[in-house]
């Protein structure tokens, strides 16, 4: 049986179209917050700009999980939907 075509061009299998890049950004945000936090115990930065310095690395940090998270969890999500239609696929419930 050929595959069905989507009424979406961007409804692709996870696959074929999902990349690491959030996860990478992600990753990037965490570590520029532990470097942020490194050199302000070490040099004592106190504000930059006109943010404080742990306000910055806060959000730096609250940024980059909330990017690796989202991107496993919808990982997760499309290998759970991709099991169920091979499942299906194969006569089974």
């Amino acid at each position: 049986m050929p595959p069905k075509r989507h009424w979406f061009h961007w409804a692709t299998p996870a696959s074929a179209r999902m990349t690491r890049i959030p996860r990478l950004i992600g990753y990037g945000f965490m570590a520029a917050a532990a470097l942020l936090a490194a050199v302000m115990k070490k040099e004592g930065v106190e504000t930059i700009g006109p943010l404080p310095a742990i306000a910055v690395a806060l959000f730096l940090g609250m940024v980059g999980v909330m990017l690796v998270f989202t991107d496993l969890m919808v990982r997760g999500l499309y290998a759970q939907i991709d099991a169920a239609k091979r499942r299906e696929e194969e006569g089974g419930d």
